[in-house]
């Protein structure tokens, strides 16, 4: 009897201790992405070939003159263990397999199919340090750091039937989907879930980001066509590592339909393909924003992709190397509907080139706060080239309100106050100029150039103040 009930006391602890495990897990991924994230990213201006210098260049801009505004992810974006040497463009991202069945460029990588960084990209990556020296450096600064990965498991490690580490027996070529590729690169075969050693893998490479210092990731090709199992897994294993990391998922679009999915297994999560400084593309990221109206919130966005602002494309990966393309008032536009839509907000230029145009950009607290602090966004109008969008600020009856000329010409667009839940006399504040325009009552009307924009904070006016 007494054997009895020891053993049913063991059974008790180990039923309470793996219940303490998941929600310490879930606690560890529930952490992140209160807000939306703040950073930067590699990819639009150095394409597959940034070096460590670089990026440690855009860590001290950022670290000097723009993390006091809350910005504070440096991302290193695609193909960090392919080779590409100093001077390069993006080139031609596909391996070629020889006739043994190897492929060439041989990508860097452990004795567990696990990718490590290029040391030729990465110096202080030499001697199987990974990117563990970057991270310190970034995290020395106060910021946070953050890589691109593609769904999967390397072609190259399937043929070198790598171990899985913590499956004991298992093989990379044993968990391979082979079936499962990705159409614009030829790295990596997806990963069949149902197989042993699947989620094992998935572990393992977290532990190691996590062992670098990682907190954020962006995982590719997984989006669109959106893998169900894939994501799971992934969000298994970051809670597995026990550190907080960022989930990021594209490319999109990501489709509507998997909305309740996605909000709870990533934090992140493309609503489009890449997106470019064209007016187009703009126009049509409002359509994918308002079909994606309301699914946004505390640990889940919908990610509008990098902003397109700075100095782009210095090797690749589309056209030449440039300034935005965007015009002023297409600049104000861009970041204000980023800030009004709550996207996270990752800059895609590179920092150490930016003129007094873009940091006036980045550093109007007053806007950011938009972004960081407002809730519930959605449109209240959008005919005749028009369109506004509307969110709250917390703790009051406050309004954050965007006001959007799409049209191509000069035209005036009226907000009325009833629409916007408000009544008697407003008071509008420009939150751009950081200054008030006035006090208002029924409505407020403002001449706004071609795709240009307003954005504003209305609030009541009470005891005649």
């Amino acid at each position: 009897m007494l054997l009895f009930t020891k053993l049913n006391l063991l059974n008790n602890m180990r039923v309470l201790l793996v219940i303490a495990v998941l929600f310490f897990s879930l606690a560890v991924f529930s952490q992140v992405a209160q807000t939306p994230p703040m950073g930067w990213n590699s990819y639009n201006c150095f394409g597959s070939a940034v070096h460590e210098d670089e990026v440690k260049g855009n860590a001290d801009y950022m670290a000097a003159r723009l993390k006091q505004y809350g910005w504070q992810y440096i991302v290193v974006d695609f193909l960090w263990s392919y080779d590409n040497p100093p001077g390069s463009t993006i080139g031609n991202p596909f391996q070629k397999q020889l006739d043994d069945g190897s492929y060439v460029p041989w990508l860097t990588m452990d004795e567990y199919g696990r990718l490590l960084p290029n040391i030729n990209k990465f110096p202080s990556a030499f001697g199987g340090k990974g990117f563990k020296p970057l991270g310190d450096y970034i995290h020395s600064l106060g910021l946070k750091f953050g890589i691109h990965v593609m769904r999967g498991i390397p072609r190259q490690a399937v043929w070198a039937r790598s171990k899985v580490l913590g499956a004991n027996g298992i093989t990379a070529d044993m968990i391979a989907d082979t079936s499962s590729t990705c159409p614009w690169m030829n790295h990596m075969y997806g990963l069949n879930m149902s197989k042993p050693g699947a989620q094992e893998y998935l572990n393992s490479i977290l532990q190691l980001y996590a062992s670098w210092g990682v907190d954020f990731i962006k995982v590719d090709d997984i989006a669109r066509p959106y893998s169900v199992k894939e994501i799971e897994g992934y969000k298994k294993a970051i809670e597995n590592s026990g550190r907080p990391i960022v989930l990021s998922i594209s490319p999109g679009e990501t489709p509507l339909a998997q909305s309740a999915h996605v909000q709870q297994y990533a934090n992140m999560w493309r609503m489009a393909d890449d997106f470019w400084d064209s007016w187009p593309e703009m126009l049509k990221m409002f359509d994918y924003a308002k079909s994606w109206e309301g699914k946004g919130g505390p640990g889940h966005w919908p990610d509008c992709d990098m902003i397109q602002i700075g100095k782009l494309s210095k090797r690749g990966p589309v056209g030449p190397e440039r300034y935005s393309r965007f015009n002023e008032d297409e600049l104000l536009t861009h970041m204000t509907f980023w800030c009004i839509y709550r996207s996270p907000l990752m800059l895609g230029g590179n920092l150490p080139e930016n003129r007094e145009t873009e940091n006036r950009l980045f550093t109007n607290e007053e806007v950011l706060a938009v972004n960081q602090q407002g809730y519930n966004p959605r449109q209240l109008y959008k005919a005749n080239g028009s369109m506004i969008w509307i969110s709250d600020a917390p703790g009051t009856g406050d309004k954050y309100v965007a006001l959007f000329n799409i049209s191509d010409t000069v035209q005036s667009v009226k907000l009325d106050f009833t629409a916007a839940g408000l009544k008697g006399k407003i008071r509008v504040r420009d939150l751009w100029n950081k200054r008030d325009t006035g006090v208002y009552s029924k409505e407020f009307t403002q001449q706004i150039n071609a795709h240009g924009a307003l954005l504003l904070k209305l609030s009541g006016v009470t005891n005649n103040k």
